[in-house]
């Protein structure tokens, strides 16, 4: 058994003895998230393209390693094989399936919105063999959308799969810039998404105004994340904001802190003061060392 700790709560999750000698690392069109398939032999190399099973059907990608051995490999689910390596057809077959794929998805807006359902069509993608057309949406509610299989079932004959997402993974197929000029976070490296909460944004001492704090999705934005351990760690022994302090024999009130720079803004009817941490803060810590 593998011991994962995850927010201070261990999790034992059972690792799979996988029945390829071989693994290798593929990734997808599209994704960033890289996904293992075992082998049998040491026939692919770093950059080929690969036919892969996958729980969708067979799919094309690309080998982003060389080959290693699965021993040491420790993973939570069973290893699906490398088909073989891709030919010419299949990469052929695959761009042809990229234009149906943008036909399929006419189709399918056009039977939305015939049949009068409340959902947003983000894409539509084939499987390799184009036994199978997957549909990705977003929608409030919940969507019955047994008459809809049947309509695209007579005019695309194949199967079909509906595939519901959320806001953030919506963000993710589609892209944009973030406040930041650059990229967002979720289509250029994220594999997965954290928890991010308001407490994140507390702790940066941010003003809490929801807007400002949120990506494309709607939802807070991911980078709050990122430095959260850092700031929790430079607010350590500092008191919380709107707290009263002791200074050169008054009283005043902590109206902000800027961690990055160390400097505490404090006040009191009479004035208002900028000061460094170490100054403004010195006799609350004393204070705070005499009480413990």
């Amino acid at each position: 058994m593998e011991e994962r700790k995850v927010e201070d709560t261990v999790v034992e999750t059972e690792v799979v003895q996988n029945e390829f000698p071989y693994y290798i690392a593929v990734r997808f069109k599209g994704a960033k998230k890289a996904y293992y398939f075992g082998l049998n032999e040491e026939y692919i190399h770093h950059g080929d393209f690969v036919i892969v099973e996958t729980i969708r059907g067979l799919e094309l990608g690309e080998a982003i390693s060389d080959v290693r051995e699965c021993d040491g490999l420790n993973i939570a689910t069973a290893l699906k094989p490398v088909i073989r390596k891709a030919t010419t057809k299949d990469r052929e077959d695959y761009k042809k399936n990229e234009e149906l794929s943008a036909e399929s998805l006419v189709v399918c807006q056009e039977c939305i919105e015939k049949i009068g359902l409340d959902m947003n069509l983000i894409s539509a993608e084939y499987t390799l063999d184009r036994s199978k057309v997957i549909f990705i949406y977003v929608a409030d509610d919940r969507v019955d959308f047994r008459e809809l299989l049947k309509e695209l079932a007579s005019r695309l004959k194949c199967r079909i799969e509906l595939r519901q997402i959320g806001a953030r993974d919506k963000a993710k197929i589609v892209g944009g810039f973030g406040a930041c000029g650059m990229d967002t976070c979720c289509s250029r490296f994220l594999d997965n998404f954290d928890v991010v909460s308001i407490n994140m944004a507390k702790n940066q001492l941010l003003a809490l105004n929801i807007q400002k704090l949120s990506g494309q999705c709607g939802k807070l934005m991911c980078c709050l994340k990122y430095e959260d351990c850092q700031y929790k760690t430079m607010r350590q022994g500092l008191p919380k904001m709107n707290a009263q302090i002791p200074y050169k024999g008054k009283q005043y009130r902590v109206t902000g802190m800027n961690v990055i720079t160390q400097e505490a803004k404090i006040e009191n009817r009479e004035e208002t003061l900028f000061l460094p941490f170490d100054e403004a803060f010195k006799e609350y810590k004393a204070q705070e060392k005499k009480d413990a």
